[in-house]
């Protein structure tokens, strides 16, 4: 399975968008270099106030461009990076795949998933009504939270818009993603 980075954001700051890039560089262990989330213990505020020894199992947000354009024919507008994801792709559905997959994006880059975003109320700043389209439910009535996936990186490297996410999945059994 394949799909591509359609755009790189980054932000320094505890920004919910964050402006596109050419480029962004992942540092193995960390993150996106330079964004507010980078670092081995958590750096989300609300996580950090419960314990700030915990891992950083957010280092980097992908939203899968599907969103957006599902988004968008609901009548919201919005861009790569502005629900404050690191790495736009397209052509991977990015919430079906299982924990532990892992995400080989350019030439060197690696990133393992590590669950579901949990959406907040910080996505109605952007457009009102935007926190409740980016969640559903199954046929089981279900919670669905469609406002992508959370990653560590593995191997570092530069990532651009237009590189290539090659799929490797864990071994089995495959654990389904989970709010991280």
């Amino acid at each position: 399975m394949t799909g591509a980075v359609k755009a790189v954001s980054k932000s320094p700051e505890h920004t919910m968008s964050k402006p596109n890039l050419d480029s962004i560089n992942l540092l193995a262990g960390l993150g996106v270099e330079g964004d507010a989330h980078m670092g081995v213990t958590v750096k989300h505020r609300s996580r950090v106030k419960q314990d700030p020894t915990q891992p950083n199992l957010r280092q980097v947000h992908l939203i899968h461009a599907e969103l957006h354009e599902e988004l968008q024919a609901a009548g919201f507008s919005l861009e790569p990076g502005q629900m404050g994801e690191n790495i736009t792709t397209s052509g991977i559905n990015l919430l079906d795949l299982p924990r532990n997959t892992q995400l080989l994006i350019g030439e060197s880059a690696i990133i393992e998933v590590t669950g579901l975003r949990n959406p907040c109320v910080q996505l109605d700043g952007i457009q009102e009504g935007l926190m409740k389209a980016v969640l559903g439910r199954d046929e089981n009535n279900n919670l669905i939270r469609k406002a992508g996936i959370m990653g560590i990186v593995l191997q570092g490297g530069i990532v651009r818009p237009g590189d290539t996410i090659r799929v490797r999945f864990p071994e089995p059994p495959f654990y389904p993603l989970e709010k991280v």
